[in-house]
Order: structure tokens, then C-alpha cells, then sequence
């Protein structure tokens, strides 16, 4: 029976008798659904605006990208290539991508078939876990996750099984190796890993990989990774980035992400990939093509540019970052924050116990009148908010002078 049988309250009637129903008083989002309200990276920017904050939250540069990768956009956007690119990507940059894999990770796809360009490592991960998953499928992750990791899972009928990443005595991220084992189970169909970490900044370690890499094998899963702060692993880390894919066995059933927004400062193009073995790369593509279809058609070309740049390039984008990483966490921990050293990423994380704070959420909504900053709260992140009460994140992806603007006004705490 229709939901509008009865005449509800806000309908209208016509000359002719001919009843318009107003839409229903309940919320007409799905269930699943409705845990996901306004992400808290559009609420705490639009805070910042109203407020004329420094915006520590959202973490998206406010520099540009080389400028031999913006110089290839002008030339495309000249050149007409403003049309639909073919379906997977154009060619050129799927080689590109296949290349840059090949010489910084010693990995090799076919672009013809096992790299796929995406909008964004968002749609890519949106794109693999819907093809992938299927109702009451299960998807073990690491906590705090990245905000559109729940509601992938949520859009696939699936079920999220999160694994707490904790700080130890010096600061450094972890999680209980049983706790993992015990995340896994016959409904296991994903691991999806984010390394380096977003939130926390953690690197996941070659040990803590190898423990991934056997349960994925053990109980048949396939690993979707989220790589896109390859490049940002700083000098002091434990150790490098290392590929889950690169791991014996792992090619097979792996299927990497990354994109261009974070390492070439352009995060608006939204222009990612997913690679993997041709088998899991066509379920994806079945999947995208009735998402976004494709994207950034005079982007793509200006992202093939860039991927070719000289290691020096990459050399000094992430030495300064280290620095402006550095810059932030002294200004932190001047103010009485205690700082978690992030061995990677755009961000800083920091425990407001010693100033008083308990509830992140209100500790962030009220520091824009305290002290002019914008941060964000990571027990937003977690299942298990009370883990990431006391925590809150800090991007240091922006301009020298406008984090020692920041640190000034942190020093107001």
C-alpha cells in the first residue's frame, strides 16, 4: 500500500480534485544511511569561515601543485581534450601510473586492463568495496578510518569490523595482534588498510603487514588499500612504505588506490587510481562506470605529467612538509598539547587531556573562540568513540606563515 493512502498533513488539492502528497513527515534517508550526517571536515570549514579561523581541519593544501603539471592542464583545456575520456582513463595516464609504480614500488600492472582512473581515491574505494561486498559480507578496518569508509561499507549492506589503532607510551600507533585475528571470520570478504594513516599518521610496519598479509590468505579476502600519502613518509618513521601488494602473495589479491590530490597539492581535480590484478580491476570498473563514469578529461593528462617528475620533486615536497610539521607540533606542545608524533601523512594528532579537555567534539567547536584555530575531533573516526575522545587532528599541509599564525594563536591556550 502506498505510503500516501491517507491524505497527509501538507498535501494539496488541485481545481480538479487531484491530490499532490506532501513528502512524509519521517526522515526519508535509507537506515543504513542515516548515521551519516554532514561530514565533519564541511562542518568544521564552514566554522572556520564563519569565524575567521585558521583552518587546521580539512586537509587540503592552499598552494598549488607544480608548476609543470598545471602548465599540461592549460595546454590540454587549449588543446580540447574537454571531451569524455575513454571509460578506464586515457592511456597516457594509465601508463604513467603503471610507470610510477613500476619505479618507486618495483610493481608491475599492464595499464591495459590493471590500472583504472577513478574521481578521486574516495570513488575508488567506494567503487571496490561495492563490487566486492555483498550483504551481510564483512570488512575489517583500522580505527579512527577515514569518514567515507563507514559509509562505503554501509552502501554495500556490508559490515564493518574495526581494529583500534592505540598510541603507546611514546606517542606511536599500534594495535593488538589478536584483536585483528579476531576481527576475521568466514564473512570476511575485505581488509581495507590505509597506510600511511589518516587520522593518526602511523606507518604500518613490514611485521604488521606480513600478520595482514597471512589472514588475508588464511580466510581468502581481498586487501584494498589506501595509499594515497605513499610519498609522505618522514625521516625519523620506523621504516618505509612498504605495498601491501609487494608481500608474497599479495599481487594476486590486492588491489592498490592512490590519486594525485595529496602529493601534487591538487585535491579539487579529483583525479585517483586503483590498480590490481585484471580480475578485481574489471569488478571495479563494472562498478565505477555507473558512479561517476569518468572524469577530469583535460586533468588527466596534466596527472601523466606529474607522475614523471624528477625524484627531486618529490624529495623536497616531502622534506617541506616535514618542516611544517615540525613547526606545528613544537606550537602544540608550547601550548600544553600532548603531541603524537605522525610518521607520515598531512597531519598531527594530539591529546587535550592536559588542557582540561574530555569530549573532543566540544574541546574543537569551542578552540575557534579560544584561540582563533580550527582542528578537527578523530573520535568522530572511531566505532569505539571513547579510544579517540581525547584526540583531536591538525593539518599542517598549508603555507609557513599561515601555520605561524596558527602556532601564535594556539599559544592563546
Amino acid at each position: 500500500m502506498s505510503i500516501y493512502a491517507e491524505q497527509p498533513v501538507g498535501a494539496t488539492t488541485d481545481e480538479n480534485g487531484v491530490m499532490t502528497p506532501a513528502m512524509p513527515a519521517t526522515d526519508p534517508l535509507v537506515d543504513r544511511m542515516r548515521p551519516f550526517g554532514t561530514t565533519i571536515f564541511a562542518e568544521m570549514s564552514a566554522l572556520a569561515a564563519r569565524t575567521g579561523a585558521v583552518n587546521l581541519g580539512q586537509g587540503f593544501p592552499d598552494t598549488d601543485g607544480p608548476p609543470e603539471m598545471l602548465d599540461a592542464a592549460v595546454a590540454a583545456l587549449r588543446a580540447g581534450r574537454n571531451q569524455y575520456p575513454p571509460g578506464p582513463g586515457i592511456p597516457e595516464l594509465r601508463g604513467a601510473v603503471a610507470a610510477h609504480q613500476r619505479r618507486f614500488w618495483g610493481v608491475e600492472y599492464d595499464p591495459d586492463g590493471e590500472v583504472l582512473i577513478t574521481a578521486g581515491a574516495t570513488e575508488a574505494i567506494a567503487a571496490a568495496i561495492l563490487a566486492l561486498c555483498e550483504p551481510g559480507d564483512e570488512v575489517v578496518c583500522f580505527e579512527p578510518y577515514y569518514d567515507s569508509y563507514a559509509a562505503c561499507v554501509a552502501l554495500a549492506h556490508a559490515t564493518r569490523r574495526p581494529v583500534t589503532l592505540r598510541p603507546d607510551d611514546n606517542g606511536r600507533y599500534g594495535f593488538d595482534h589478536e584483536a585483528l585475528r579476531a576481527a576475521f571470520s568466514p564473512r570476511t570478504r575485505v581488509v581495507l588498510l590505509n597506510s600511511p594513516h589518516n587520522p593518526t599518521g602511523k606507518v604500518f610496519g613490514r611485521e604488521e603487514l606480513t600478520l595482514i598479509a597471512e589472514l588475508c590468505k588464511e580466510y581468502n579476502a581481498v586487501a584494498v588499500t589506501d595509499e594515497v600519502y605513499e610519498h609522505l613518509v618522514y625521516s625519523d618513521a620506523s621504516g618505509p612504505h612498504v605495498p601491501l601488494a609487494t608481500l608474497p602473495g599479495m599481487r594476486a589479491r590486492t588491489l592498490r588506490i592512490s590519486s594525485a590530490g595529496k602529493t601534487f597539492s591538487c585535491t579539487g581535480w579529483k583525479i585517483g587510481w586503483i590498480s590490481g590484478p585484471r580480475p578485481l580491476v574489471s569488478a571495479v570498473l563494472r562498478v565505477k562506470q555507473f558512479l561517476t563514469f569518468v572524469n577530469g578529461a583535460p586533468f588527466q593528462p596534466a596527472v601523466a605529467v606529474a607522475l614523471g617528475l624528477s625524484d627531486e620533486y618529490y624529495d623536497t615536497f616531502r622534506v617541506e612538509l616535514q618542516a611544517k610539521r615540525d613547526l606545528l607540533s613544537a606550537g602544540l606542545v608550547e601550548a600544553g598539547f600532548s603531541v603524537l608524533p605522525p610518521e607520515g601523512t598531512y597531519f598531527v594528532t594530539a591529546d587535550i587531556t592536559a588542557l582540561g579537555g574530555r569530549d573532543g567534539v566540544e574541546f574543537c567547536l569551542a578552540l575557534p573562540e579560544r584561540c582563533g584555530v580550527v582542528a578537527v575531533p578523530t573520535q568522530v573516526f572511531y566505532d569505539d568513540a571513547d579510544a579517540g575522545r581525547h584526540i583531536v587532528r591538525f593539518a599542517f599541509c598549508k603555507r609557513p606563515e599561515v601555520l605561524a599564525e596558527a602556532v601564535e594563536r594556539i599559544r592563546r591556550l
